[in-house]
């Protein structure tokens, strides 16, 4: 049965809500935060940056990564730029502009409440960011420099040319280290979250599996925040680092954190295309390539000249006809829906058809090849590296790839799961995007929730909530360390015919080929017959060499792939159960001209699954959105 999840956003107008929020939380003294700890699972941007900063409260904290340094956390790999609400180039910006923006993007499937706060709070981010040191792009006078992204008419983009999520990481990991360094946040690497323990009906706890040891430990503390990121690895070919999973979330999820929007899954528009069987994963290219970059493909089907033969006339710069007042920086579900559509009309280019042009030939005339390479050069080189051709003399090819994943473990305005006690954080909660995000906006929100949601709804939760003293040598910690050796065990004895890559890659291929880029009806039924056979066939067959007492990478994987499998079948469920296409989720029985088509009359909500045991159906729950701020309407980015 379904029940009425309780968001707890806040009465009173919405640019309000967050300071009156912050008034009547709950606040714990600073000798009291001494005697509390708080567990983060993750130290990317959202990790790292809640690390630093309930660290510096004076909260105990223990911060665990699969890495051998949180440096190499995914967040590293962003590359376009931050937003946030600074109109430092006085072109119309504003809060209220980039929250419509967001709201607008996401294709009205984002809770306002949430997403204002995003807004209000992504101005102080970039002063921290500066303050730590963070180098910043500037103008010629000295002041910050911005640039465009797609979704938005004015240029609020803050950058460090293509490595931005690399620099904040760096600020972020700096901040955390100097915690680890005071003595109040004591860091755990190589270790993987394997379950959540529960006290009271509270998260009180985690187990841990040492990766370069096989040992299992229990950890306890009286809250904790799962900042592990997204789960677009269970398309196998991605944009993410290979070990990118969801099994944090997904073992928070088993034992009663609901998930939310799971279906939500963006396609990123600009991407290195696939360019072989044993490819493992894919690349990405900026966003902010569309800022000076023209995407077009040849006008006549089957056009194989080299590009820089095809004269003006026979080129369809697509994005600009279809979308003259965006251009070539629609949003990136947009974007890639009509790539998608190019290269279905037999109009792709490459050898396989499956990719467009990104063409920088007229904003080199127009700039000069040394502005251009001070603005993207490593994305130039890095695209050199691996396709061998110079995108300073033709154009680039690229084509949409899974990318990033709206959709997480429900959140209330708090950041809290349905399970007390077990906050989320960043691109692991589902609570800002949408059914789409906008680019240069998930590293804003990651550090938006570490830096300055977090400090105040944990104090909220401990300063109000009765907290016994646990150890980890509770029965619970006993339970859970015996179900994750039993799981281990499991995996290792059944010595099957099968690599776990061989049964990543066909998941990959069942979740892109129904429940990718476009979906049907037929398509995710004939999804949710074959992945069952999957996983039946996963645990009956997978092989896992090596010693589970021992560093064992193969291990690792089988661990995560049974997570994805699980992940998959919920995912086109969900996208089933959604009969209307929104931002990223585009079912094809709802289109209007090739664009979707919103059923807000049934399916203006949040839909939040519940777990109910191995082989049981979940149930659906939902959260009613209300729009009283930017009312309900057809995007439109033409």
């Amino acid at each position: 049965m379904s029940k009425k999840l309780d968001s707890k956003i806040p009465s009173g107008p919405i640019e309000k809500k967050w300071e009156s929020s912050k008034f009547n939380y709950k606040l714990v003294n600073p000798a009291n935060k001494r005697k509390h700890s708080v567990i983060v699972v993750g130290t990317g941007l959202a990790g790292a940056s809640a690390a630093a900063s309930l660290g510096e409260l004076g909260y105990k904290v223990k911060a665990f990564c699969i890495h051998d340094s949180p440096r190499r956390a995914h967040s590293v790999a962003a590359q376009g730029g931050i937003n946030a609400a600074k109109n430092y180039q006085n072109d119309g910006d504003s809060t209220y502009r980039l929250f419509y923006d967001t709201v607008k993007g996401g294709d009205f499937r984002a809770r306002e409440a949430n997403v204002f706060r995003l807004a209000e709070v992504s101005a102080n981010i970039i002063d921290q960011m500066v303050a730590q040191g963070v180098p910043f792009a500037r103008e010629y006078g000295g002041t910050l420099a911005n640039r465009s992204f797609g979704g938005a008419q004015v240029s609020r983009t803050f950058y460090a040319r293509g490595q931005t999520g690399q620099q904040l990481l760096l600020g972020a990991y700096s901040e955390m280290m100097r915690q680890v360094d005071a003595g109040t946040v004591e860091l755990r690497t190589r270790r993987e979250m394997l379950d959540l323990v529960m006290i009271d009906g509270k998260a009180r706890g985690i187990v841990v599996r040492n990766l370069n040891t096989g040992e299992i430990e229990s950890h306890e503390a009286d809250a904790v925040i799962i900042a592990s990121g997204g789960y677009s690895n269970v398309f196998f070919l991605s944009t993410n680092a290979m070990n990118c999973a969801v099994t944090a979330a997904w073992k928070a999820h088993k034992r009663g954190a609901y998930f939310a929007n799971p279906c939500f899954t963006q396609i990123h528009p600009t991407c290195i295309p696939v360019h072989g069987e044993n490819q493992s994963k894919l690349t990405l290219m900026s966003e902010s390539l569309r800022n000076d970059g023209r995407v077009w493909v040849p006008k006549a089907q089957g056009d194989k000249r080299h590009p820089n033969e095809i004269p003006e006339n026979e080129r369809d710069y697509y994005l600009e006809r279809v979308y003259p007042s965006f251009g070539n920086l629609a949003p990136r579900d947009v974007a890639s829906r009509q790539a998608k559509y190019r290269c279905d009309e037999g109009r792709g280019v490459n050898e396989t058809g499956k990719a467009v042009y990104l063409d920088f030939k007229d904003a080199i005339q127009r700039l000069g090849v040394d502005k251009i390479s001070e603005r993207y050069g490593n994305l130039f080189e890095m695209y050199e590296k691996i396709t061998g051709d110079n995108p300073y003399k033709m154009p680039m090819m690229i084509y949409p790839a899974p990318h990033y994943t709206m959709g997480g473990l429900w959140v209330d305005y708090n950041l809290e799961s349905t399970i007390p006690g077990l906050f989320v954080a960043g691109e692991a909660n589902f609570s800002d995007h949408g059914a789409n995000r906008l680019g240069a906006s998930a590293l804003m929100q990651g550090l938006a929730d570490g830096y300055f949601v977090l400090p105040s709804t944990i104090g909220n939760y401990i300063g109000g909530t009765k907290l016994e003293k646990v150890s980890a040598t509770h029965d619970a910690f006993k339970a859970a360390e015996d179900g994750v050796k039993k799981e281990i065990q499991k995996l290792m004895s059944i010595q099957g015919n099968r690599t776990v890559d061989s049964f990543h890659k066909e998941l990959g291929h069942i979740m892109w080929e129904y429940c990718g880029m476009a979906r049907n009806e037929q398509g995710l039924k004939k999804a949710l017959e074959l992945i069952p056979k999957l996983k039946e066939e996963f645990w009956q067959n997978v092989r896992v060499p090596g010693d589970a007492n021992y560093l064992n990478v193969e291990l690792e994987k089988a661990g995560r792939v049974a997570d994805f499998i699980e992940l998959g079948e919920l995912m086109c469920r969900d996208a089933l159960e959604r009969k209307e296409s929104c931002g990223g989720h585009y079912r094809e029985e709802y289109q209007i001209d090739g664009e979707a088509k919103r059923d807000d009359a049934n399916f203006c909500h949040v839909a939040a699954w519940e777990y109910n045991g191995d082989g049981v159906p979940e149930t659906r729950h939902t959260e009613e959105l209300q729009f009283e701020n930017v009312h309900l309407a057809t995007r439109s980015y033409k």
